[in-house]
């Protein structure tokens, strides 16, 4: 008997300051291996970029980051970029933002397929599994958990534990290790998928935008639509990596009051 793959959709949360070829790369190297488990189907891809509110240097308003992103993916037919976490007027914590995708997801999974109730009275779906949504970033991701008020505790439970995480790692970073040395996604290994990215592309947008302000050549590390719109726009000089310096990161300050719980919240 076949036994049907699992939708799933790959959501990207960050600065994408801007998007990179090597952020793109990600999404193609995700789909390829977890088609090769044999448990999914990947049936979509989702680009996020954070609010303005996220406090990060250097990171310019948040409509030039949606239309650079929105430029770089015009080739591509299944990841898109979403608006809803950069309209946010604050920081929106990854689960939250996992939480509105998913729901999202499964709504319209169930409007395309029907639901009905089973014998404990709970809705489930008529025919095909139900679709997945699962967090994609690089190896550098997993250290950020090890940061002091960074995270909180039950969110990366609920991050690993409830959606799961599919990680490429690049350069020398060790992702193996960040699972080892952590009991929470320690406990969650089954759910945390690590990507081997073979041919190495170490394109960081940090780097980027130092040639930027250098009057360097981009060419070839990020799309010539991008490149083009970063010109026509002034961005990434000298008077906007200054922007937000000295501020501290919005997520380790509203993680140390009382953050919000839920979209409802």
């Amino acid at each position: 008997m076949t036994t049907r793959r699992v939708p799933l959709v790959l959501l990207a949360c960050g600065s994408f300051n801007p998007i990179t070829n090597q952020h793109m790369r990600l999404f193609e190297l995700a789909r390829d291996h977890m088609h090769s488990t044999g448990q999914y189907q990947v049936v979509g891809g989702i680009v996020s970029p954070v609010s303005d509110g996220y406090g990060k240097q250097g990171l310019v308003l948040a409509k030039h980051r949606i239309a650079m992103a929105k430029l770089a993916l015009q080739s591509s037919n299944w990841v898109t970029v979403d608006e809803w976490e950069s309209q946010q007027p604050d920081w929106t914590e990854t689960v939250v933002t996992m939480r509105y995708h998913y729901g999202r997801i499964l709504k319209e999974y169930e409007q395309n397929n029907g639901t009905h109730y089973d014998s404990s009275g709970n809705i489930a779906p008529l025919s095909s599994p139900s679709p997945r949504l699962k967090l994609l970033c690089g190896a550098d991701f997993l250290d950020t958990f090890k940061i002091p008020g960074l995270w909180r505790d039950d969110h990366v439970e609920e991050l690993v534990g409830r959606f799961g995480l599919v990680c490429v790692s690049r350069g020398r970073l060790q992702p193996e290790r960040a699972v080892h040395e952590s009991d929470t996604l320690s406990s969650h290994r089954q759910n945390i998928f690590l990507v081997r990215e073979w041919v190495r592309n170490e394109t960081s947008a940090t780097e980027v935008r130092r040639a930027l302000r250098r009057g360097l050549s981009v060419k070839y590390l990020i799309p010539d639509t991008v490149i083009e719109y970063i010109h026509r726009h002034n961005l990434y000089t000298e008077d906007s990596e200054r922007r937000n310096e000295g501020t501290v990161l919005r997520p380790l300050i509203k993680q140390a009051h009382t953050p919000m719980k839920s979209l409802d919240d």
